[in-house]
């Protein structure tokens, strides 16, 4: 009987023994831990790639630079590009050709029928019908190139014709508006200019999970489809025009889903979740408030990490690293900008690790421990 005790007794020393190892070395501690420390030994590892770098208000501005406020102002560019639009006639326009003073030549839209029934229609092969000239090229032409040229080949039966041309109904040109818009559709090109932002207020606007970052325009080209990610966050609420664009025929406006701007909250705060970053943004703040905060009692105001993909090319991560030990420091945090698929990582502090540690072994410890007073009784 005293064997077996005195072997028990051995047993129990043993996870004592373990508990004194891990308090020298924290690898061996239940669940996932960041350090400045073990990112230091991770960054000399080529293999691994990775940058720790601490979130400061030089880092602060640095990253708000390329960007920053823009002015509100007209762009000069966009503005000269609509002073000269003029329309171009398409397959399956109508035109409605008046003739001064020759109601014969002028097609009487009548009571009940408009322009738009009873004008030339723009044939398959580009052209209309008109007496006395017959077949008149007009696809690709504006309506005072398509007049002059009436004009010109109706001057050989009528005097000095005053002739007018204008467009009944606009139906070979289309603009596509998809995605994440109130109401998607096709909308028509006519002689008033037609902007970016024309067509998604004649869509609705956007829809509140939109995109507003990432809007692609796509643009047929003779070397293929163009496609250009604007910026309309920047368009709505800072008035920046450059990202206004004049619209051609069959252009597409694309507006995504804001399902994939996701940023993933995860370590020692109340709540772990995964949180969208919308038209506004998301800070680091907002990001760890919507958690309800980091643990009190056992988080680690020094470890609280940002990890990031890295675009440089021997990089795997980058790493910021917030240290709200130091309250006046926690205001960075309210300026430090989310990135989509941005992992915010709340670290324990060391007892509360050495806690977690202990728990681990409390179970085996207590079983032993009774097994050892049922031998003794």
């Amino acid at each position: 009987m005293l064997k077996i005790t005195g072997a028990i007794k051995n047993v129990i020393n043993l996870p004592l023994l373990i508990g004194l190892l891990v308090l020298g070395g924290c690898n061996m501690v239940p669940g996932t831990h960041i350090s400045a420390s073990n990112l230091d030994d991770y960054s000399d590892d080529q293999n691994l790639g990775v940058d720790l770098v601490p979130i400061t208000s030089a880092l602060i501005t640095q990253m708000k630079a390329p960007s920053g406020l823009v002015d509100s102002q007209f762009d000069a560019n966009l503005q000269q590009q609509i002073k000269q639009y003029a329309y171009q006639v398409g397959v399956g326009d109508v035109l409605n050709i008046t003739v001064w003073d020759h109601p014969e030549l002028t097609i009487p839209a009548g009571q009940f029928r408009s322009a738009g029934e009873t004008g030339n229609v723009v044939h398959p092969d580009g052209t209309i019908f008109y007496p006395y000239v017959g077949k008149v090229p007009v696809e690709g032409k504006h309506v005072t190139q398509i007049r002059d040229l009436i004009t010109q080949k109706l001057g050989k039966y009528i005097e000095a014709p005053q002739i007018d041309v204008s467009v009944a109904a606009f139906r070979s040109q289309k603009v596509f508006v998809s995605g994440a818009v109130m109401q998607p559709a096709n909308l028509p090109i006519t002689n008033v200019p037609l902007t970016l932002l024309d067509a998604l207020n004649a869509c609705g606007g956007m829809s509140p999970d939109a995109d507003w970052r990432s809007v692609v325009l796509t643009t047929e080209t003779n070397n293929g489809a163009d496609k250009e990610v604007l910026d309309l966050f920047a368009l709505y609420q800072q008035g920046d025009m450059s990202q206004n664009r004049l619209l051609g025929p069959n252009d597409i406006v694309h507006v995504p889903r804001n399902d994939g701007l996701k940023v993933f909250v995860m370590g020692d705060v109340v709540k772990a979740d995964t949180q969208r970053i919308d038209r506004s943004g998301l800070t680091l703040a907002e990001a760890l408030n919507n958690s309800g905060g980091i643990n009190e009692a056992s988080a680690s105001a020094k470890g609280i990490f940002v990890l990031r993909a890295s675009e440089a090319e021997d990089k795997l991560v980058d790493v910021y690293q917030l240290d709200a030990s130091v309250g006046s420091l926690l205001v960075l945090s309210t300026q430090f900008e989310l990135q989509p698929l941005d992992i915010v990582y709340v670290t324990s502090a060391p007892m509360a690790r050495w806690n977690k540690v202990i728990s681990q072994f409390l179970p085996t410890i207590r079983g032993i421990y009774e097994i050892d007073r049922t031998i003794k009784e």
